[in-house]
């Protein structure tokens, strides 16, 4: 995998991100995926299986054989939304409170290192980063 292709890739999961958690994210969605009950799950699945079906279509085009990394996000992406959500919900943190904001940002990068490890999962698969090194 040439060092472009690796960039593509990693900007590709960078975007599916954006995409799923900000544009296609309803405000139903992110109001009470972190709710507790029927009403919070069925929240958080509507929004993760956005995330696992982008992860799909990305190991599609990179890495066919792969595909199974859709229902790999579909479960992490759960497990870290609904920590944060129940957590944030739990203490009653709103968007004014620092700790929300924490929590917020740390949601963020277990998603950005979730799509590293995707990234180079995907690279081993097509065999390895750069070949010869």
């Amino acid at each position: 995998m040439t060092v472009l292709t690796l960039i593509t890739l990693y900007a590709a999961f960078r975007v599916k991100h954006f995409v799923c958690d900000f544009l296609l994210q309803t405000d139903w969605m992110a109001m009470n995926k972190g709710r507790p009950g029927r009403e919070g799950y069925k929240a958080l699945v509507s929004h993760t299986v956005l995330h696992g079906a982008g992860t799909l279509l990305i190991t599609l085009a990179f890495a066919p054989g792969l595909w199974w990394l859709g229902l790999v996000d579909f479960a992490v992406h759960s497990v870290v939304d609904r920590t944060k959500g129940l957590l944030t919900y739990n203490k009653g943190w709103k968007y004014t409170d620092r700790w929300f904001w924490w929590s917020f940002g740390l949601d963020q990068e277990a998603h950005n290192f979730t799509h590293l490890a995707y990234v180079i999962a995907i690279a081993a698969a097509r065999g390895g980063i750069i070949p010869g090194l």
